[in-house]
């Protein structure tokens, strides 16, 4: 379309793949706000060859290890399915999906594999299948004092230079007890799975104080749980850096501990590892928005 001046505008007299490669240097969003620019940009903003570049460099493997049959009709298709519906992968053990702003990939273990104390005594553990749960099994605890709960990932399967956040998802019987006293909740980097150093420490409630009690709840020095828009609930375990260089190849050991008391109630689904989520100020809109 002409200007006033009857002069062409640059953009479109640029091939399609032209105008695809230069909005792979912006984000997945900027992309999807720039295919209401012009029929020429809609193109390129829903073309495979740039959408193909948004997604993981491996996502072809990804899909391999899927437990079931993965579908798609475009790149695109195939990013908006992996952010709203993380693949199960490795016989159920593990799911993968991105963050839909940036595409940086989500990690969610299963109950089954972290390591908890007692988890095989039936006394102490009950495995059992939730509808509203992305895996086949989950652990809800009948009645023990020591809980631990420890998840292990290796640093290389996260994308290097970034920041990380590790959660453990979680739900409450209706009876629930025990639950509401202050847990250690420790992060650290070691050069073997079994290997289990002191790491970053961190005081974290999974119930807050006197939530169980019915009475207003007391400030307290520590993380509490949140609401997850997935109908769980999720407790901050703590934040990392995956380095690209050094520590590449060591083991991120993620752990709850708590050791008071006798506790009851709560259902684990597994521990979500995911992009961190930076809190930025629009001080010309007066807005809060979030990155990854």
């Amino acid at each position: 379309m002409a200007n006033q001046n009857n002069e062409t505008p640059p953009f479109s007299v640029l091939p399609e793949d032209c105008i695809a490669v230069i909005l792979s240097f912006t984000s997945p969003k900027d992309a999807c706000r720039a295919a209401a620019v012009s029929k020429a940009f809609r193109s390129a903003a829903n073309s495979d060859n740039l959408w193909e570049r948004f997604l993981p460099s491996d996502y072809k493997i990804i899909i391999g290890r899927s437990v079931s049959p993965v579908t798609y009709s475009s790149r695109k298709e195939l990013y908006l399915m992996l952010c709203d519906s993380p693949l199960l992968v490795d016989e159920g053990k593990m799911s993968i999906g991105l963050r839909k702003p940036s595409g940086t990939k989500c990690y969610m273990l299963c109950a089954r594999q972290l390591r908890m104390a007692w988890k095989d005594d039936r006394r102490y553990w009950k495995w059992t299948s939730l509808q509203e749960s992305r895996f086949s099994e989950v652990a809800e605890l009948k009645r023990l004092t020591w809980l631990e709960i420890h998840g292990i990932m290796q640093a290389q399967m996260l994308p290097p230079n970034t920041n990380y956040t590790a959660y453990l998802v979680f739900k409450l019987t209706k009876h629930h007890y025990g639950l509401d006293c202050s847990s250690k909740a420790i992060i650290n980097f070691e050069e073997s799975r079994d290997e289990i150093g002191e790491g970053e420490t961190s005081s974290v409630y999974i119930v807050p104080q006197g939530s169980s009690r019915r009475v207003p709840i007391r400030h307290v020095d520590g993380r509490v749980s949140q609401n997850r828009f997935d109908g769980w609930m999720e407790i901050e375990l703590g934040s990392f850096f995956v380095n690209g260089e050094e520590g590449y190849f060591h083991y991120i050991h993620m752990r709850l501990l708590s050791m008071y008391g006798w506790k009851k109630g709560l259902i684990v689904e597994g521990i979500e590892v995911r992009p961190k989520e930076v809190v930025e100020l629009d001080l010309k809109r007066g807005q809060t928005s979030f990155k990854t």
